[in-house]
């Protein structure tokens, strides 16, 4: 058999759907996610979904590339998170009649199940989602990682608290930081999975409710995750050992709680 995966999403949302992208593994298997996500994929080939032409099928009045229907074609099974709440896309891929099946891109509000868990049992995986990344341990300097930013500001602890934690951890602190975030004398990778050895490396990981924390984790990097107004029951990372640190006001979290995480995981 061979099939199509498609998964869109932040690097969270695809961290935790690995398990279940895994799962779906077929004779033959193509994986198509964003393309920071592209390297991270490292049991079959994947594909940039920007790069594939999909967003153009089902818009009205635009015709879709014929490369796209030849290539979507040339698959037995397509399961794909992308486009399950769009309906024009839904009726265009019935009309074509491609094998497609659309899963919901995201647990239900009143869900507590864990996220990794929920897409694996769409699937039909069981027992506990941990996500996966194997990289290559090199040996290094015994540093801690910080990665003070996420997706939206208000999932940001403050950064004068984190650099108030750094100043107070035993470790030498590296600082991490995207392409657009601005830190100075942040650490910055281009490549996802190049970022994620370099996590691995580290001694321990304190972020907040991001895509690198869910990174960190899954190399099995001990992990203090700082949750806001997102349910960590639903969205925590997961991984051999990961503490979540949580309030509904992330201005109520105060450093020595956090500096408490930390101390209690190098000991461990």
């Amino acid at each position: 058999m061979r099939r199509l995966i498609i998964r869109p999403g932040g690097i969270g949302d695809c961290i935790l759907s690995l398990p279940a992208i895994e799962q779906l593994r077929a004779d033959s298997t193509e994986v198509w996610v964003p393309s920071a996500v592209v390297p991270l994929i490292r049991f079959a080939p994947a594909l940039a979904i920007s790069s594939t032409g999909i967003d153009l099928l089902g818009l009205p009045g635009v015709e879709p590339p014929a490369r796209l229907i030849a290539r979507l074609c040339e698959f037995d099974s397509i399961v794909s998170w992308y486009g399950s709440n769009r309906g024009e896309f839904r009726g265009h891929v019935r009309e074509l009649r491609l094998p497609f099946e659309f899963l919901p891109a995201l647990p239900e509000a009143r869900s507590k199940m864990h996220a990794a868990d929920f897409f694996l049992r769409q699937v039909g995986g069981q027992g506990d989602a941990v996500p996966r990344i194997c990289c290559e341990r090199e040996p290094g300097e015994d540093f801690a990682v910080i990665h003070p930013f996420s997706g939206s500001p208000r999932k940001n602890w403050p950064l004068d608290r984190f650099q108030e934690l750094a100043a107070r951890l035993a470790l030498p602190v590296r600082w991490c930081a995207g392409p657009e975030e601005t830190l100075a004398g942040a650490d910055r990778f281009d490549d996802v999975y190049e970022l994620a050895c370099w996590l691995a490396r580290a001694r321990f990981y304190i972020g907040n409710d991001s895509g690198i924390t869910h990174l960190a984790a899954a190399v099995g990097t001990p992990v203090a995750a700082i949750f806001g107004p997102t349910d960590p029951a639903v969205w925590a990372p997961r991984g051999p050992r990961v503490t979540v640190i949580g309030s509904g006001r992330l201005d109520e979290i105060e450093v020595d709680r956090v500096l408490a995480a930390a101390r209690e995981i190098v000991a461990s």
